[in-house]
């Protein structure tokens, strides 16, 4: 619960460079550091590391637990926008049943970046601010 996956583009701080696991072909789980204390060593290298409201929950089938998650949650990480790098594990269920499993994933989405806007993380400049 509460790991971080990072797109395989996700640029990070220098001096940061956790232990990463692929999942799939453009996804990797940080391993060994829950989200809330990723977020601390983004914050401490003065980037921001933000939650936002976009989630997606997807299910996966296998023979075993983690068949079944490994396929909920790569089909979970493929619904996040190609606009945000980053998602967060928010829960995980498992549905046995005789000889299959089904593992329903929701995952959060999240952006890390050196820019507090979304805005200039997206290539966009801000609006300018009127003058008063």
């Amino acid at each position: 619960m509460h790991s971080v996956f990072l797109r395989s583009e996700c640029v990070l701080p220098d001096r940061l460079d956790p232990c990463l696991q692929p999942i799939g072909e453009k996804w990797s789980v940080v391993e060994e550091i829950p989200a809330l204390v990723f977020d601390t060593m983004i914050r401490r290298a003065g980037w921001q590391f933000m939650w936002l409201q976009d989630s997606c929950s997807r299910r996966g089938i296998g023979l075993t637990q983690e068949a079944a998650i490994r396929r909920a949650l790569s089909r979970a990480l493929k619904g996040v926008s190609k606009r945000f790098n980053a998602a967060e594990l928010d829960s995980l269920q498992i549905t046995e049943y005789p000889g299959f499993q089904i593992a329903n994933v929701r995952i959060q989405t999240l952006q890390i970046q050196r820019h507090g806007s979304l805005n200039i993380a997206a290539g966009q400049h801000p609006l300018p601010v009127p003058a008063s």
